[in-house]
């Protein structure tokens, strides 16, 4: 069903036996609860939540196999006969990974309480070099070492950004110090390609791109498999509103053309009000919601 709407997700899972398997692979964890609903002897719904590490405070995550349903408004029974031990196991917060095709299911979540965090999103890689449209005074190019200071405050200004309103991201911002040795130690790793943006000469935003099977946030349904990623892009904020942003996420698409992906993956927080307009307005469409509730 999802793959008539977004054909550019994994056909394998159109094969029950892929499926399954990615189930039984969360059953076999061995932080797997959850619940069933059986009609008449016939299973017609599941939940199935996974304790992630304590980083996402005392949690249970509900992964893109976790649940499925022949109707909606089970996932309302679901998750209240699961959530009911979670809670009382002290595992408060509560995140799904739901299908973003799926409006109506999404609104079953809402109906819960859940909230909209986070967006997977997928679009073609760019056709032509015409798609790139550099602003006046803007020049992409590769990083060098000597861009190892800027590429650090770069990567910094990210995770500052997130931990600001409306977002309130709490986890930890990296010193830049931290980030330039993280970065000096990465900087010829095959599997990453970077590319920085200047102004008048001066390196303001840079952005990476690598396959998607990197990314540990991409797994099980929501990975199409031989895809791109647009892993990080972002501007320092005194030069935001430039275009820099844009033409970095219009060099990644351009990357994966030539690298012959067929497809370029994203994510970003949907609370991140600047990211929530510049992915979609570069034509990622949304594959997969991350919703969140916090029980207090």
């Amino acid at each position: 069903m999802q793959r008539l709407i977004e054909p550019a997700l994994d056909p394998a899972y159109e094969e029950p036996a892929a499926a399954s398997a990615e189930i039984a692979t969360l059953l076999d964890a061995e932080t797997a609860s959850g619940t069933a609903a059986l009609r008449d002897g016939e299973l017609v719904g599941f939940l199935l939540g996974l304790e992630r590490d304590e980083s996402w405070g005392p949690n249970v995550w509900v992964e893109p196999a976790g649940h499925a349903v022949t109707e909606l408004e089970l996932v309302r029974d679901l998750y209240a006969e699961a959530a009911a031990r979670w809670v009382a196991a002290g595992r408060t917060s509560h995140y799904a990974i739901v299908p973003a095709t799926d409006p109506a299911l999404v609104d079953a979540w809402f109906r819960l309480g859940f909230g909209h965090q986070h967006v997977h999103a997928i679009r073609e890689p760019a056709v032509s070099s015409d798609e790139i449209e550099a602003p006046p005074g803007l020049l992409v190019r590769p990083p060098r070492r000597d861009d190892l200071e800027t590429l650090a405050r770069i990567d910094v200004a990210l995770p500052e950004h997130q931990a600001l309103a409306p977002v309130f991201s709490p986890l930890p911002v990296p010193s830049v110090a931290e980030m330039r040795d993280e970065l000096e130690a990465d900087f010829d790793d095959p599997r990453f390609t970077t590319f920085v943006v200047e102004r008048d000469g001066e390196v303001i935003g840079a952005t990476v791109g690598c396959a998607i099977e990197v990314s540990s946030m991409h797994k099980s349904l929501a990975l199409p498999r031989g895809a791109g990623f647009l892993g990080f892009a972002a501007v320092l904020p005194e030069h935001r509103g430039s275009g820099a942003g844009r033409v970095l996420g219009e060099t990644v698409l351009a990357w994966a053309r030539d690298a012959g992906y067929p497809a370029v993956v994203t994510d970003w927080r949907m609370t991140n009000v600047l990211a929530s307009r510049a992915w979609p307005g570069l034509g990622f469409r949304p594959t997969f919601y991350r919703l969140h509730r916090a029980i207090v």
